[in-house]
């Protein structure tokens, strides 16, 4: 596990890029926090560094939002943003989660993954979002 620490939008988007590097298709990448913690900030840094058509926004309202992209990047070639916050279990299951995450060209990057519950696959990379005094910590585990 590498942890970071940022104090800013634009740090926290550098590391998001830097983790985005080693994602690769089929990848569920669940991020945990409070709100307001980063995990949006974070999802922007990973869709610019994989070259999505912008804007990048909070899927809060409309619960998902699917990026095509321009070319295939190690191995992904769409990217699934999902925010569970306002959701079940049952809702989400039957929104398609399970099929995003099957998608092996696919990455999905999941705010608020504990109202996923059981449907969370043991594979998955976990991102962790801490408020600190001096700005952010940011625990990777891939």
């Amino acid at each position: 596990m590498e942890t970071h620490k940022t104090s800013s939008k634009e740090e926290t988007q550098a590391v998001a890029k830097d983790v985005a590097r080693l994602l690769c298709g089929g990848t569920l990448v669940c991020l945990w926090g409070d709100l307001g913690a980063g995990k949006t900030t974070f999802s922007q840094g990973v869709l610019a560094y994989f070259g999505a058509e912008e804007p990048y926004t909070s899927p809060t309202f409309v619960i998902m939002k699917e990026y095509t992209l321009p070319k295939e990047m190690n191995g992904i070639k769409r990217i699934y943003h999902v925010d569970a916050y306002r959701l079940e279990v049952d809702d989400i299951a039957k929104i398609g989660f399970e099929e995003w995450c099957s998608d092996p060209q696919g990455l999905v990057l999941l705010e608020w993954p504990e109202r996923v519950g059981e449907l969370l696959p043991e594979k998955r990379a976990n991102i962790v979002f801490r408020q600190e005094d001096n700005g952010r910590g940011i625990e990777v585990s891939l």
